[in-house]
């Protein structure tokens, strides 16, 4: 599943990390911290690889 928005991307790349061990998870905030324990390390790889490129900041509704 790629990221709809940048942030999503962003906050994927963050959860990844964390689920690798690189990152501690207490410095995760907002929806990174939801996504580490909610999603699999493939799932995040997918949604953390999706390019920035033409994505807006937010996903409007």
């Amino acid at each position: 599943m790629p990221a709809k928005s940048a942030a999503q991307q962003k906050a994927a790349g963050a959860a990844l990390s964390a689920k690798r061990g690189e990152t501690p998870k207490s410095e995760l905030k907002g929806a990174s911290k939801s996504m580490v324990e909610s999603m699999s390390k493939s799932e995040l790889e997918e949604m953390a690889s999706t390019s920035r490129k033409d994505k807006p900041e937010h996903k409007g509704d």
